[in-house]
């Protein structure tokens, strides 16, 4: 386009499905590179994930360990503990995000224009 630049916006997240999990975001004029960058970012910004039980303390942890609400712009999203066996009630993209996280049973809840990246 006219007196534009094309770059492209790499969003990866990694996870070791065991507590632990790490976003990166990287732009660049290539897609590799942008990829690439936000592998490196991921692996740099990795974070411990709190888990908990429902209900009874037995077996190994499998849900968040109570209600928790995160905001950014107009999006709420609020991650609540769910029985055992329940499984992940979210949308796609949160659902990989938990999984890769390492819960197992979880309940959520977005508000906002969620759509928007």
């Amino acid at each position: 386009r006219a007196g534009q630049r094309t770059r492209f916006k790499a969003f990866v997240a990694i996870g070791d499905f065991n507590g632990h999990i790490g976003l990166g975001v990287k732009c660049s004029k290539e897609v590799a590179t942008a990829i690439r960058g936000a592998i490196i970012l991921a692996k740099l910004s990795v974070i411990p994930v709190r888990r908990g039980y429902w209900g009874n303390k037995i077996g190994k942890p499998h849900t968040v360990p109570c209600k928790v609400t995160g905001k950014c712009g107009s999006v709420v999203v609020r991650l609540i503990p769910a029985p055992r066996g329940t499984g992940i009630v979210s949308a796609p993209v949160p659902k990989k995000l938990l999984t890769m996280a390492g819960i197992d049973d979880c309940y959520t809840m977005a508000r906002g224009k969620t759509a928007t990246l």
